[in-house]
């Protein structure tokens, strides 16, 4: 069984929460509240999940693909409900709720072509009569972000009216972290995967660790754009603008730095101004998920201002949209001259910031490019065959 946790945070707290109001940080106002599930609740949970996956895993793996592929048509049918849940949870413009929706429902129809191929046997020639046999059958237990219950609940319903599928081989737990312990503790819990910040991943990692278990840690990143001398710096200005305005900028995976042949510096800083300035509030990105976000992202810009960078737009002090953003608005932010040894340069912003570094040349920018590498990103692989396979054992079995 598999837990699969979000959590965003920069501490892994350890205050215990009896509920969770859900707050919208558009408007600063409580839609929804969730009750904590008792320790007992969630342990009964747990031995129900396990008996749905000692159920599930007698099943063929083309026969639980084929089950499972219905959740992309649940997806579809449900998107528009799920967008704006999206958009109360974290402010997040339903066009690209919307758009996220969907494209979780194209991936499962892509494991539901592919996904029986990567569970095949191998045999291997070399050494006769050896086999690889890969199974795939396990049980998850989602525990998200405390501010977006609602969307946790709400797969659970896609799994739960799936016909052929044991009703607990999908539970989202309603729980505060330091419920967390007992439940990576519970020998069916045999693994955990992580969407998060760094020290949400060091706690689950040494967790996990420490029980012998395995983990997945998706933490975040600050990935480049190199744009260079002969670029088209239209098509290269409306892609990072795109970036680092989807969900508020507020992306793991998207780059965070743009470095630029500072022979064409001074038209691309034009050109992003131009594109930024056209983006809409509400439509094109929303606040940020909660205050305590804008917080940080404030204090980084200030930060990266003060060690010599300029604000060409936005900034702590920009001007606040009419429209509700409660108190976790902050204005996209373009900042330039940003050089190594800066917050902006070394550190993620997780937020509508565009850090803006001038190369030399096209070696410079890769140098400046490759300052990284995984670092502190995190450990394993999500996605495609590559992710499937990192919660499969593989048995081997020689045949004679």
């Amino acid at each position: 069984m598999l837990v699969r946790s979000f959590h965003r945070s920069k501490l892994w707290w350890t205050r215990a929460a009896s509920t969770f109001p859900q707050v919208n940080p558009k408007t600063s106002e409580v839609f929804a509240e969730y009750s904590a599930m008792t320790d007992a609740e969630v342990q009964g949970i747990i031995s129900n999940t396990n008996a749905a996956f000692q159920q599930w895993r007698r099943v063929p793996a083309v026969e639980r693909v084929a089950a499972i592929s219905a959740v992309a048509a649940g997806l579809r049918d449900r998107a528009d409900e799920a967008a704006e849940l999206m958009c109360k949870e974290m402010g997040k413009p339903t066009v690209q709720g919307k758009a996220e929706v969907l494209k979780c429902a194209y991936l499962v129809d892509w494991y539901a072509e592919h996904g029986a191929s990567f569970l095949k046997d191998e045999e291997h020639p070399a050494l006769p009569g050896f086999q690889k046999s890969y199974v795939s059958c396990n049980g998850v237990l989602l525990k998200h972000a405390p501010n977006c219950f609602g969307s946790a609940l709400l797969c659970e319903e896609l799994f739960k009216a799936l016909p052929g599928v044991p009703q607990d081989i999908f539970r989202s737990l309603v729980i505060d972290v330091p419920q967390v312990d007992a439940v990576l503790e519970h020998d069916a819990v045999q693994g955990v995967a992580l969407t998060g910040s760094e020290g949400a991943g060091r706690a689950v990692a040494a967790k996990a660790g420490g029980l012998l278990k395995k983990a997945v840690i998706e933490l975040g990143g600050s990935d480049a754009y190199a744009v260079l001398a002969d670029a088209d710096l239209d098509v290269a200005a409306e892609a990072i603008v795109n970036a680092r305005v989807l969900n508020a900028g507020q992306v793991c995976i998207a780059p965070k730095r743009a470095i630029v042949d500072k022979s064409v510096k001074g038209a691309f800083e034009q050109k992003v101004l131009d594109k930024l300035a056209q983006k809409k509030y509400g439509v094109d990105f929303g606040p940020l998920v909660h205050a305590k976000a804008r917080q940080d992202v404030a204090a980084q810009v200030e930060e990266t201002a003060a060690a010599g960078a300029k604000v060409l737009a936005g900034g702590v002090g920009a001007p606040v949209p009419e429209s509700d953003c409660g108190d976790a608005f902050f204005a996209p932010t373009v900042l330039t001259d940003v050089k190594p040894g800066m917050t902006a340069f070394d550190k993620e912003i997780f937020g509508p910031v565009i850090s803006i570094i001038e190369a030399e040349d096209e070696q410079h920018a890769i140098a400046l490019a490759n300052f990284g590498g995984v670092k502190n990103s995190g450990l394993g692989r999500e996605c495609s065959a590559f992710g499937m396979l990192e919660f499969i054992n593989v048995k081997t079995i020689c045949v004679k």
